[in-house]
Protein backbone atom coordinates (compact mmCIF):
# COMPACT_ATOMS: atom_id res chain seq x y z
CA UNK A 1 0.00 0.00 0.00
CA UNK A 2 1.41 3.56 -0.70
CA UNK A 3 1.21 5.84 1.72
CA UNK A 4 2.20 9.87 1.67
CA UNK A 5 0.29 10.47 -1.88
CA UNK A 6 -2.90 12.91 -2.19
CA UNK A 7 -6.37 12.47 -2.16
CA UNK A 8 -8.12 14.37 -4.12
CA UNK A 9 -10.51 17.27 -2.88
CA UNK A 10 -13.93 15.92 -2.48
CA UNK A 11 -14.92 18.73 -5.27
CA UNK A 12 -12.16 16.99 -7.52
CA UNK A 13 -13.35 13.33 -7.06
CA UNK A 14 -16.99 14.11 -8.22
CA UNK A 15 -15.87 16.46 -10.92
CA UNK A 16 -12.83 15.03 -11.94
CA UNK A 17 -11.28 18.46 -11.13
CA UNK A 18 -7.27 18.68 -10.75
CA UNK A 19 -5.08 20.99 -9.61
CA UNK A 20 -2.25 22.56 -12.47
CA UNK A 21 0.32 24.59 -10.89
CA UNK A 22 2.22 25.47 -14.46
CA UNK A 23 1.55 25.26 -18.44
CA UNK A 24 4.39 25.08 -20.64
CA UNK A 25 4.25 25.61 -24.20
CA UNK A 26 6.58 24.91 -27.15
CA UNK A 27 8.15 22.61 -24.99
CA UNK A 28 10.61 20.03 -26.99
CA UNK A 29 11.83 18.16 -23.44
CA UNK A 30 8.87 16.29 -22.77
CA UNK A 31 8.37 14.17 -25.35
CA UNK A 32 8.15 14.02 -28.95
CA UNK A 33 7.76 17.32 -30.96
CA UNK A 34 6.33 20.50 -29.92
CA UNK A 35 4.31 20.09 -26.86
CA UNK A 36 2.19 21.57 -24.13
CA UNK A 37 3.56 20.27 -20.91
CA UNK A 38 0.68 20.81 -17.66
CA UNK A 39 2.27 20.33 -14.54
CA UNK A 40 -0.11 19.08 -11.73
CA UNK A 41 0.18 19.48 -8.12
CA UNK A 42 1.38 17.00 -5.43
CA UNK A 43 4.18 14.35 -4.97
CA UNK A 44 4.94 11.85 -2.71
CA UNK A 45 8.40 11.81 -3.36
CA UNK A 46 10.97 14.71 -1.73
CA UNK A 47 13.96 14.96 -3.83
CA UNK A 48 16.83 16.72 -3.15
CA UNK A 49 17.54 18.23 -6.61
CA UNK A 50 14.16 18.80 -7.54
CA UNK A 51 13.17 21.86 -9.51
CA UNK A 52 9.62 22.55 -9.30
CA UNK A 53 9.31 22.37 -5.97
CA UNK A 54 5.96 24.52 -6.09
CA UNK A 55 4.49 21.35 -7.15
CA UNK A 56 5.25 19.48 -4.06
CA UNK A 57 2.24 20.07 -2.21
CA UNK A 58 -0.42 18.52 -3.37
CA UNK A 59 -2.57 21.96 -2.45
CA UNK A 60 -1.84 25.46 -4.27
CA UNK A 61 0.54 27.61 -2.35
CA UNK A 62 1.34 31.20 -2.39
CA UNK A 63 4.81 32.10 -3.88
CA UNK A 64 6.85 35.35 -3.40
CA UNK A 65 9.37 37.18 -5.65
CA UNK A 66 11.02 39.38 -3.19
CA UNK A 67 13.25 41.11 -6.23
CA UNK A 68 9.82 41.90 -8.25
CA UNK A 69 8.10 43.79 -5.10
CA UNK A 70 7.88 47.85 -5.31
CA UNK A 71 7.08 48.14 -1.65
CA UNK A 72 3.75 49.76 -2.79
CA UNK A 73 1.25 47.77 -0.04
CA UNK A 74 -1.29 46.33 -1.56
CA UNK A 75 -0.89 42.92 -0.68
CA UNK A 76 -1.27 44.15 3.38
CA UNK A 77 -4.72 46.27 1.98
CA UNK A 78 -6.14 43.16 -0.01
CA UNK A 79 -5.06 40.26 3.03
CA UNK A 80 -8.33 40.58 5.89
CA UNK A 81 -5.69 37.79 8.43
CA UNK A 82 -2.83 40.22 8.34
CA UNK A 83 -0.43 38.42 6.82
CA UNK A 84 1.61 40.45 5.55
CA UNK A 85 2.88 43.64 7.33
CA UNK A 86 5.61 46.30 6.92
CA UNK A 87 8.31 46.32 9.08
CA UNK A 88 9.36 49.49 10.62
CA UNK A 89 11.97 50.24 8.04
CA UNK A 90 9.47 50.02 5.25
CA UNK A 91 10.22 46.20 4.47
CA UNK A 92 6.85 43.39 3.67
CA UNK A 93 7.24 40.58 5.09
CA UNK A 94 4.77 37.72 5.30
CA UNK A 95 3.68 35.11 7.62
CA UNK A 96 2.55 31.55 5.78
CA UNK A 97 1.33 30.52 9.35
CA UNK A 98 -1.96 33.43 9.09
CA UNK A 99 -2.31 32.73 5.24
CA UNK A 100 -5.38 31.15 4.17
CA UNK A 101 -4.36 31.03 0.62
CA UNK A 102 -7.69 33.01 -0.82
CA UNK A 103 -5.07 34.70 -3.12
CA UNK A 104 -6.61 38.36 -2.99
CA UNK A 105 -2.34 39.50 -2.80
CA UNK A 106 -1.65 38.14 -5.86
CA UNK A 107 -4.26 39.49 -7.52
CA UNK A 108 -3.94 43.02 -6.48
CA UNK A 109 0.15 43.23 -6.45
CA UNK A 110 1.00 45.22 -9.40
CA UNK A 111 4.45 43.80 -10.29
CA UNK A 112 3.63 39.94 -9.74
CA UNK A 113 5.70 39.51 -6.76
CA UNK A 114 3.01 37.96 -5.38
CA UNK A 115 1.78 34.23 -7.31
CA UNK A 116 -0.32 31.81 -6.38
CA UNK A 117 1.31 27.99 -7.50
CA UNK A 118 -1.95 26.09 -8.04
CA UNK A 119 -4.92 26.60 -10.02
CA UNK A 120 -8.16 24.34 -10.03
CA UNK A 121 -9.00 23.12 -13.96
CA UNK A 122 -11.29 21.02 -15.34
CA UNK A 123 -10.76 18.45 -18.01
CA UNK A 124 -12.60 20.56 -20.60
CA UNK A 125 -10.05 23.49 -19.25
CA UNK A 126 -7.16 21.11 -20.23
CA UNK A 127 -8.59 20.42 -23.65
CA UNK A 128 -8.98 24.02 -24.27
CA UNK A 129 -5.23 25.27 -23.76
CA UNK A 130 -3.99 22.43 -25.77
CA UNK A 131 -6.64 22.88 -28.74
CA UNK A 132 -4.75 26.01 -28.89
CA UNK A 133 -1.40 24.11 -30.23
CA UNK A 134 -2.78 21.49 -32.27
CA UNK A 135 -1.19 22.87 -35.57
CA UNK A 136 2.30 22.61 -33.50
CA UNK A 137 1.18 18.98 -32.80
CA UNK A 138 0.40 18.07 -36.46
CA UNK A 139 3.44 19.70 -38.18
CA UNK A 140 6.04 18.25 -35.44
CA UNK A 141 4.42 14.59 -34.40
CA UNK A 142 4.30 16.39 -30.54
CA UNK A 143 1.28 16.20 -28.47
CA UNK A 144 0.29 16.55 -24.76
CA UNK A 145 2.56 15.85 -21.44
CA UNK A 146 1.09 15.51 -18.25
CA UNK A 147 3.96 16.06 -15.47
CA UNK A 148 4.21 17.41 -11.85
CA UNK A 149 4.81 16.83 -9.02
CA UNK A 150 3.86 13.39 -9.54
CA UNK A 151 0.39 13.24 -12.24
CA UNK A 152 -0.99 9.67 -11.05
CA UNK A 153 -1.24 10.79 -7.76
CA UNK A 154 -4.56 12.83 -9.77
CA UNK A 155 -5.12 9.97 -11.46
CA UNK A 156 -9.18 10.68 -11.97
CA UNK A 157 -8.36 13.87 -13.78
CA UNK A 158 -5.54 12.56 -15.21
CA UNK A 159 -7.67 9.70 -16.90
CA UNK A 160 -10.68 12.14 -17.82
CA UNK A 161 -7.72 15.06 -19.77
CA UNK A 162 -6.18 11.84 -21.10
CA UNK A 163 -9.50 10.86 -22.67
CA UNK A 164 -10.11 14.32 -23.97
CA UNK A 165 -6.93 14.47 -25.91
CA UNK A 166 -7.47 10.93 -27.31
CA UNK A 167 -10.92 11.57 -28.67
CA UNK A 168 -9.29 14.46 -30.84
CA UNK A 169 -6.06 11.81 -31.73
CA UNK A 170 -3.90 13.87 -29.68
CA UNK A 171 -0.57 12.04 -28.39
CA UNK A 172 -0.40 11.68 -24.74
CA UNK A 173 2.72 10.86 -22.65
CA UNK A 174 2.34 11.02 -18.60
CA UNK A 175 5.87 12.06 -16.71
CA UNK A 176 6.23 10.09 -14.05
CA UNK A 177 8.73 8.59 -10.90
CA UNK A 178 6.59 5.16 -10.76
CA UNK A 179 5.58 5.69 -7.24
CA UNK A 180 1.64 4.77 -6.87
CA UNK A 181 -0.21 1.54 -6.57
CA UNK A 182 0.58 -0.91 -9.56
CA UNK A 183 -3.59 -0.65 -10.62
CA UNK A 184 -3.07 3.33 -11.12
CA UNK A 185 -0.38 3.07 -13.38
CA UNK A 186 -2.16 0.44 -15.00
CA UNK A 187 -5.04 1.93 -15.81
CA UNK A 188 -3.18 4.90 -17.20
CA UNK A 189 -1.79 2.58 -19.52
CA UNK A 190 -5.09 2.14 -21.23
CA UNK A 191 -4.92 5.49 -22.94
CA UNK A 192 -1.45 7.04 -22.69
CA UNK A 193 0.79 6.66 -25.25
CA UNK A 194 4.04 7.38 -23.85
CA UNK A 195 5.61 7.02 -20.31
CA UNK A 196 8.56 9.48 -19.55
CA UNK A 197 9.59 7.27 -16.61
CA UNK A 198 11.89 8.71 -14.38
CA UNK A 199 15.04 6.18 -12.68
CA UNK A 200 17.20 8.10 -9.98
CA UNK A 201 18.80 5.63 -8.31
CA UNK A 202 19.12 1.78 -8.68
CA UNK A 203 20.28 1.51 -4.63
CA UNK A 204 17.05 1.38 -2.76
CA UNK A 205 18.67 2.91 0.30
CA UNK A 206 20.24 5.71 -1.22
CA UNK A 207 16.90 5.97 -3.45
CA UNK A 208 15.31 6.59 0.03
CA UNK A 209 17.71 8.42 1.36
CA UNK A 210 17.80 11.41 -1.24
CA UNK A 211 13.99 11.42 -2.40
CA UNK A 212 11.91 10.43 0.52
CA UNK A 213 10.88 6.81 -0.37
CA UNK A 214 12.19 3.30 -1.82
CA UNK A 215 12.55 2.29 -5.16
CA UNK A 216 10.78 -1.16 -4.78
CA UNK A 217 7.78 -0.24 -5.71
CA UNK A 218 8.75 2.09 -8.40
CA UNK A 219 10.68 -1.01 -10.31
CA UNK A 220 8.13 -3.40 -9.53
CA UNK A 221 5.66 -0.91 -11.09
CA UNK A 222 8.20 -0.48 -14.34
CA UNK A 223 8.48 -3.97 -14.82
CA UNK A 224 4.49 -4.62 -15.19
CA UNK A 225 3.78 -1.29 -16.59
CA UNK A 226 6.39 -2.86 -19.59
CA UNK A 227 5.05 -6.17 -19.50
CA UNK A 228 1.35 -4.75 -20.13
CA UNK A 229 1.86 -2.36 -22.90
CA UNK A 230 3.97 -4.90 -24.89
CA UNK A 231 1.05 -7.69 -24.11
CA UNK A 232 -1.23 -4.89 -26.23
CA UNK A 233 1.12 -3.94 -28.52
CA UNK A 234 0.80 -0.26 -27.98
CA UNK A 235 2.54 2.31 -25.65
CA UNK A 236 6.04 2.75 -25.28
CA UNK A 237 8.79 3.84 -22.35
CA UNK A 238 11.33 6.07 -22.32
CA UNK A 239 13.74 6.36 -19.00
CA UNK A 240 14.92 9.18 -17.91
CA UNK A 241 17.55 9.75 -15.32
CA UNK A 242 18.84 12.75 -13.69
CA UNK A 243 22.93 13.17 -13.56
CA UNK A 244 23.89 14.09 -10.46
CA UNK A 245 27.86 14.34 -9.32
CA UNK A 246 28.34 12.51 -6.46
CA UNK A 247 24.67 10.93 -6.41
CA UNK A 248 23.79 8.50 -9.03
CA UNK A 249 26.69 8.95 -11.27
CA UNK A 250 29.12 6.37 -10.53
CA UNK A 251 29.55 3.58 -13.16
CA UNK A 252 28.11 0.97 -10.84
CA UNK A 253 25.12 2.73 -10.73
CA UNK A 254 24.65 4.04 -14.43
CA UNK A 255 25.39 0.05 -15.87
CA UNK A 256 22.85 -0.91 -13.34
CA UNK A 257 20.30 1.55 -14.96
CA UNK A 258 22.06 0.51 -18.02
CA UNK A 259 21.19 -3.11 -18.03
CA UNK A 260 17.34 -2.42 -16.52
CA UNK A 261 16.54 -0.47 -19.19
CA UNK A 262 17.96 -2.68 -22.09
CA UNK A 263 15.60 -5.28 -20.44
CA UNK A 264 12.62 -3.76 -21.44
CA UNK A 265 10.58 -4.82 -24.55
CA UNK A 266 8.63 -1.45 -24.66
CA UNK A 267 12.07 0.99 -24.63
CA UNK A 268 11.73 3.57 -26.98
CA UNK A 269 15.18 5.29 -25.58
CA UNK A 270 17.20 7.01 -22.58
CA UNK A 271 17.19 10.74 -21.75
CA UNK A 272 20.38 11.64 -19.60
CA UNK A 273 19.07 15.16 -17.73
CA UNK A 274 22.47 16.47 -16.08
CA UNK A 275 21.68 18.38 -12.99
CA UNK A 276 21.16 22.30 -13.04
CA UNK A 277 20.61 24.40 -9.76
CA UNK A 278 18.39 26.79 -11.52
CA UNK A 279 15.21 25.75 -9.09
CA UNK A 280 17.76 26.96 -6.57
CA UNK A 281 15.76 30.34 -6.22
CA UNK A 282 12.45 28.69 -6.22
CA UNK A 283 13.55 27.15 -2.43
CA UNK A 284 14.35 30.73 -1.32
CA UNK A 285 11.06 31.76 -2.30
CA UNK A 286 9.32 28.94 -0.70
CA UNK A 287 11.01 29.48 2.13
CA UNK A 288 12.21 25.57 1.60
CA UNK A 289 15.95 24.15 2.45
CA UNK A 290 17.85 23.67 -1.05
CA UNK A 291 20.08 20.35 0.03
CA UNK A 292 22.44 20.49 -2.54
CA UNK A 293 24.25 22.88 -1.55
CA UNK A 294 26.98 23.76 -3.88
CA UNK A 295 26.80 20.46 -6.50
CA UNK A 296 27.73 22.05 -10.11
CA UNK A 297 25.93 20.15 -12.84
CA UNK A 298 28.06 17.65 -14.17
CA UNK A 299 30.86 18.10 -16.68
CA UNK A 300 30.57 17.10 -20.34
CA UNK A 301 33.17 13.98 -20.06
CA UNK A 302 30.44 12.63 -17.54
CA UNK A 303 27.61 12.78 -19.48
CA UNK A 304 29.88 11.68 -22.83
CA UNK A 305 31.12 8.65 -20.06
CA UNK A 306 27.16 8.33 -19.03
CA UNK A 307 26.09 7.95 -22.90
CA UNK A 308 28.39 5.72 -23.38
CA UNK A 309 27.76 2.95 -21.03
CA UNK A 310 23.63 3.29 -22.18
CA UNK A 311 24.83 2.92 -25.84
CA UNK A 312 27.08 -0.09 -25.02
CA UNK A 313 24.00 -2.05 -24.71
CA UNK A 314 22.22 -1.03 -28.07
CA UNK A 315 19.93 1.87 -26.15
CA UNK A 316 19.50 4.75 -28.10
CA UNK A 317 20.68 7.69 -25.37
CA UNK A 318 20.45 11.31 -25.32
CA UNK A 319 21.35 14.45 -23.18
CA UNK A 320 18.35 16.16 -22.36
CA UNK A 321 14.89 16.20 -22.57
Amino acid sequence: MITGGWAEPDRGEIMNNGIIFDIKRYSIHDGPGIRTTFFLKGCPLSCWWCHNPEGMSSQPILVRHSNRCIGCGRCIESCSTGAWIRSTEGRLSYDRKKCTLCGKCADACPSAAIEMAGKEMTPGDVFLEAKKDIPFYDQSGGGVTFSGGEPLLQIRFLLACLHKMQEEEIHTAVDTSGYCEESTILDAAKIADLFLFDIKHIDPKKHEYYTGVSNHIILSNLKKLDETLARRGRGRINIRMPLIPGINDDSENLEAVAKLSASLKTLSGVNILPYHSTGEGKYRNLGMEYKMGNVLPPQDEKIAEALDIFRSQNIEAAKGG
